[in-house]
C-alpha cells in the first residue's frame, strides 16, 4: 500500500504534466509516448491493485490500453472455445474492462493497440475470432511463428477519424496478432480493414458526447516513428489528452 500511495502522490503533485495511464508497458508503449507529447508522463497500471489502479486513473489524462496475452472467451459468449486460445492473464482482463469503464464513463481519452482494441470491442459488448487462419478463410499473414515482422496494407475508410488523422489511403503496416474482430460492439464503427477485410481499426460511430476514442490491431508503437499511421496517431491522442487535461 505504501508504494502504492507513493505513487499516487506523485501523479498529484505536477499538475502541469499530461499523464498517460498504461494497462501493461514496455519500452516500446513508453517511448510512443514519450516522443509524441511534451510535458507528458506515464505510469504503469498493471501489477496495482484493480481499485488503487482506478484511484491511479482518475489522476490521469488519457488512457493506452496496450498489446498482449488473448482476451478471455468466456467474456464474450464463446467459453466453449478456450482451447483453441493460447494463454490469459484474467487479473489483466478485469484491470482493462474496469479501466475502460472509468476512462469511457469519465469521457477521457483511449487508444487501444492489437489486445487493447479486442478488449475495447468486448467491453461494448463485441465479440472476437478465436483463430484467424482456422476461422476467417485469408490469405493475408496477420501473424508469423515468431510474433514479429508481419507486415501487410491497410484501408482507411474515408472521412473516419484514422482517415483524417493519417492522411493515408492504403499503407503498410505490422501486424501481430491470432485473433480479431467478430461481431462489432456497441457504438463502434470499422475504421480500417486489411486487404482480406479484417477489421484492423475502430472508433466511435458516432463521437456526440463522448470522449476520444481510437483503437488499431497494428501496432504504432514498433512502426517507424514518422510513419502517419504511429506518429499522427500517437500525436492526436496525447493532445486529446491535454485538452482533458486542460478541462478537468
Amino acid at each position: 500500500m505504501f508504494l502504492i500511495t507513493g505513487c499516487i502522490d506523485a501523479i498529484q503533485k505536477d499538475s502541469g504534466s499530461i499523464k498517460i495511464a498504461i494497462t501493461k508497458t514496455n519500452d516500446y508503449y513508453s517511448a510512443l509516448v514519450e516522443r509524441n507529447g511534451d510535458n507528458t508522463e506515464w505510469v504503469n497500471l498493471y501489477g496495482l491493485q484493480i481499485d488503487s489502479a482506478i484511484i491511479v486513473l482518475q489522476q490521469c489524462d488519457g488512457l493506452l490500453v496496450t498489446g498482449g496475452e488473448d482476451v478471455y472467451p468466456g467474456l464474450y459468449g464463446k467459453l466453449y472455445d478456450t482451447a483453441r486460445c493460447e494463454g490469459f492473464d484474467r487479473y489483466r482482463d478485469s484491470l482493462e474492462l474496469a479501466s475502460i469503464a472509468i476512462a469511457l464513463e469519465k469521457k477521457m481519452p483511449v487508444f487501444g493497440i492489437c489486445r487493447g482494441l479486442q478488449i475495447l470491442n468486448v467491453a461494448l459488448d463485441g465479440t472476437l475470432i478465436i483463430d484467424i487462419p482456422t476461422d476467417f478463410d485469408t490469405l493475408v499473414k496477420h501473424r508469423f511463428n515468431d510474433g514479429k515482422k508481419c507486415f501487410h496494407v491497410v484501408t482507411t475508410v474515408p472521412n473516419t477519424l484514422i482517415y483524417k488523422l493519417s492522411n493515408v489511403f492504403t499503407d503498410t503496416v505490422n501486424s501481430a496478432h491470432h485473433q480479431g474482430i467478430d461481431h462489432l460492439g456497441n457504438g463502434l464503427k470499422i475504421s480500417a480493414f486489411a486487404g482480406d477485410s479484417l477489421p484492423e481499426a475502430i472508433e466511435w460511430a458516432n463521437r456526440n458526447n463522448k470522449g476520444f476514442l481510437m483503437a488499431t490491431q497494428w501496432h504504432p508503437e514498433r512502426l517507424d516513428p514518422d510513419h502517419p499511421l504511429s506518429k499522427n496517431l500517437a500525436v492526436a491522442f496525447l493532445h486529446e489528452a491535454e485538452v482533458y487535461h486542460q478541462n478537468q
